[in-house]
């Protein structure tokens, strides 16, 4: 058995990742917070790509309720472990800096942040005792140029970048690959009340991305054909100028 951890596993980007990777052969681990009704969704699509999974519920930004839902599962699975991680899970509070509410940055910062500790650090172990592991973030292309009106989200993906490149010179040697993935305007509900029009003339594509060519991405680095690729960041946005 092979299992992947998809935080954030519920819908868009992350229910794409969970299909593709189920046809890669992975065991999927769907993680989310509330909406189980789309989590059980996305399982039932894992199923008909030919594998099997399970639904994990936990926010990420918390570390209790992490380490809890995690020690349960290898309590249940004593001879498995998780080899590949997605670390996707990621909101949106978007304003002006001038008028953000002090919870808009914390809840922003922390389920990027505190979610990538809480849920890597965790598995590093057992990643790195098998001498595998492949672990892929979705940043953006926020993270890399910055955007006005989302300086808590930008500062939340860049330092999810920083962390991405350091971690990987630190699990290099295990055969630990950790990766970023930086899409632009991809078409999920997170792009929602965005001037789609308007933005498109801003792509040289001209057009949105999908979830399903972000998942291609991901897919291809946690494949053993992306071995030699560590401490990077991959953007997948149409030409949009990073």
């Amino acid at each position: 058995m092979k299992y992947a951890l998809v935080t954030g596993g519920s819908r868009g980007i992350g229910r794409a990742v969970c299909v593709r990777l189920a046809q890669s052969g992975y065991q999927i681990l769907v993680n989310y917070v509330r909406n189980a009704e789309e989590a059980r969704k996305t399982l039932e699509l894992v199923r008909e790509a030919g594998q099997d999974g399970e639904l994990l519920q936990f926010d990420v930004s918390d570390r209790m309720q992490t380490c809890r839902a995690l020690e349960a599962w290898e309590k249940n699975h004593p001879d498995e472990y998780i080899e590949v991680l997605v670390n996707n899970a990621g909101i949106r509070r978007d304003n002006i800096m001038a008028l953000m509410p002090e919870d808009d940055w914390t809840q922003v910062v922390d389920t990027t942040l505190k979610g990538f500790y809480n849920v890597t650090q965790p598995l590093l172990q057992a990643m790195m005792f098998h001498k595998f592991g492949r672990i892929v973030s979705l940043a953006s292309v926020s993270g890399i140029k910055g955007m006005p009106g989302q300086t808590n989200y930008s500062a939340a993906k860049g330092g999810l970048i920083a962390a991405t490149k350091a971690l990987a010179l630190e699990v290099a040697r295990k055969n630990v690959t950790v990766n970023a993935v930086a899409p632009g305007f991809i078409k999920t509900d997170m792009v929602e009340g965005l001037d789609e029009a308007a933005l498109k003339k801003t792509i040289p594509a001209n057009r949105f991305g999908t979830p399903e060519e972000v998942a291609e991405l991901v897919a291809f680095l946690v494949s053993p054909h992306a071995g030699y690729i560590t401490g990077d960041v991959i953007s997948i946005n149409g030409g949009l100028y990073t």
